[in-house]
């Protein structure tokens, strides 16, 4: 793995995530190129709707944009499409593998994130070897609506809890993000927020003012 791309997950504020519950297929290179020029700093794409060969498509594609702009491009399950997408990690939930089995699937290089739900799994994922981890849902969220919302109590612990990165995440849009941040998050995973925005490219961009992240390079390319 590229040590570069590893320090981008490290600086990253901004995680979006590119769900084809929210965009249709033939839609989502144009969208993730729009995330990624107006200033996301990873990308993930979850595609639970779509089948496998579609994904390897769509990922290389992806992959191949994200590379152009130097950000790690994240597969959300599937450690075994990671290598051949030329992505950069995976993201696993706690009922699926393993950190060290996804490792073991995708390539000793592969960075693995790991969704958890509360400090405990932090620590635990941690623990595991987990490259970063996504903590959450902070708010109520159609795209998990089996979990119940954690709040905002815990995630100046979590940070203390473990020395990864700390990727706030569910239900988190422009609106509540000073909230979140006032709670002590660092960084954050927008999903609907930035998908279901009018201009994802202004909202990338107000998000990133709030995290106090703007990027000049992104408001150029706005520009143009």
């Amino acid at each position: 793995m590229d040590t570069a791309v590893r320090g981008a997950l490290a600086e990253a504020r901004l995680y979006g995530i590119l769900d084809t519950g929210y965009v249709a297929e033939c839609h989502a290179l144009h969208v993730a190129t729009q995330l990624l020029e107006s200033g996301v700093q990873v990308l993930q794409l979850r595609a639970k709707n779509i089948r496998r060969d579609q994904i390897k498509t769509l990922g290389r594609s992806i992959a191949a944009v994200c590379r152009t702009r130097h950000v790690p491009f994240i597969l959300n399950d599937y450690p075994e499409l990671v290598a051949l997408v030329g992505a950069d990690g995976v993201h696993v939930g706690q009922e699926d593998v393993s950190v060290s089995e996804a490792r073991k699937i995708a390539g000793p290089w592969c960075m693995v994130g790991k969704s958890t739900h509360s400090v405990e799994q932090a620590r635990a994922a941690a623990a595991e070897g987990a490259d970063y981890i996504g903590f959450g849902p902070l708010f109520p969220t159609p795209t998990k609506p089996d979990y119940q919302a954690i709040g905002l109590d815990s995630i100046r612990e979590v940070h203390e809890a473990v020395k990864v990165p700390v990727f706030c995440i569910g239900g988190i849009k422009y609106k509540n993000l000073p909230e979140v941040m006032e709670a002590g998050a660092r960084r954050v995973v927008i999903v609907s927020g930035l998908l279901q925005a009018m201009n994802i490219g202004a909202m990338v961009q107000d998000c990133r003012r709030v995290l106090g992240t703007g990027s000049t390079d992104a408001t150029e390319e706005l520009a143009k």
